[in-house]
C-alpha cells in the first residue's frame, strides 16, 4: 500500500505543488465548516465528522496500517503545536 504524504522525500516542485493543493483543499473546508457553524450545526459535531471522514478516506486510499501510523504519530504532532493557530493580538 502507499505511504501518506510526508512521509516520502520527493522534489521541491512536487512539493510546492502538493503544498498549494492542501492549502486549497483547507480554504474549501474552511469555507464549509464557516457555513455549517452559520447554519447552526455544533462544532464538536463538525469536528468529530470530519475526523472520521478524513481517517476513512485515508484508510480507503492508502490502507489500514498506514492510516494507523499517520494517527499514531498526531498525538506527537498536536502536542508540537503543528495544528496550533497562534492568536494575534491587536
Amino acid at each position: 500500500m502507499s505511504q501518506l504524504p510526508g512521509t516520502l522525500d520527493i522534489d521541491d516542485k512536487a512539493d510546492q505543488a502538493h503544498e498549494d493543493e492542501r492549502h486549497a483543499a483547507l480554504a474549501y473546508l474552511d469555507e464549509a465548516w464557516n457555513e455549517a457553524v452559520y447554519d447552526g450545526l455544533d462544532e464538536d459535531c463538525l469536528a468529530q465528522a470530519a475526523l472520521f471522514t478524513a481517517i476513512r478516506s485515508m484508510v480507503a486510499t492508502y490502507g489500514e496500517e498506514a492510516a494507523a501510523g499517520f494517527a499514531e504519530r498526531l498525538a506527537e504532532r498536536i502536542r508540537g503545536g503543528e495544528y496550533t493557530i497562534p492568536y494575534n493580538r491587536q
